[in-house]
């Protein structure tokens, strides 16, 4: 077994198997969603609503996510700011991580993102980690090029960022969810299409609390 796919083994395990539970009528807090002490949103833009996905490209679960993602951002109101970070503490987590913010760093992420999933999960055309930059050149880029802008100084400095919030966030499995640096979801009773609607519960309760502190 390759040590691709040993990681992608060892990662399926971070999220718990998930239950099927009828929905709840409303979200429960220490069980729907955490309440993180003194909040730490990414941005923190005023006015606007944040929502963070912690991620992993290894993650079968964030790969599963990704296409109900996709179909949740577009209905998204016009006040709520949707930003992927990916999980990034050393090892193959940062070396995805890195993937994720060089992509970015070269304008081909919307093409990239749901493709290497498919490559890493459906594929499995890419089995190792040095297989990583060669797989852009797909879209245009040299493996060179590639792997020089996920050593630059952009991408460290995106990476620090990683480090330093994700872990304030206590994030303890991927996918997770973050709103406003200050409520933390993971998908348990409700599932990962339930985690969404507890997110888009959180986000009216956000925008509330919002339109009252302006009064």
């Amino acid at each position: 077994m390759s040590a691709i796919r040993r990681f992608l083994a060892a990662t399926a395990l971070l999220l718990p198997v998930l239950a099927s539970a009828q929905a709840l009528p409303e979200p429960v807090q220490d069980l729907d969603y955490v309440v993180i002490e003194s909040a730490q949103p990414l941005n923190g833009k005023p006015g606007r609503i944040e929502v963070v996905e912690v991620f992993g490209y290894s993650c079968i679960h964030c790969a599963r996510f990704e296409p109900i993602v996709q179909a949740w951002k577009k209905k998204l109101p016009e006040d709520v700011d949707f930003i992927y970070v990916p999980l990034s503490n050393g090892g193959a987590w940062e070396t995805f991580g890195r993937t994720y913010y060089a992509a970015e760093s070269l304008g081909v992420l919307d093409k990239s993102h749901q493709a290497l999933f498919d490559a890493i999960h459906v594929s499995k055309s890419i089995t190792a980690l040095d297989q990583i930059p060669g797989f852009f050149e797909q879209f245009g880029i040299e493996a060179e090029t590639f792997k020089s802008t996920m050593e630059s100084t952009g991408v460290n400095i995106k990476i620090a960022k990683a480090k330093q919030v994700v872990p304030r966030w206590r994030v303890e499995a991927t996918p997770t969810l973050v709103i406003n640096g200050k409520y933390k979801l993971m998908a348990s009773v409700r599932g990962l299409e339930g985690m969404l609607a507890t997110a888009d519960w959180l986000i009216d309760r956000e925008r509330a609390a919002h339109a009252g502190a302006g009064n």
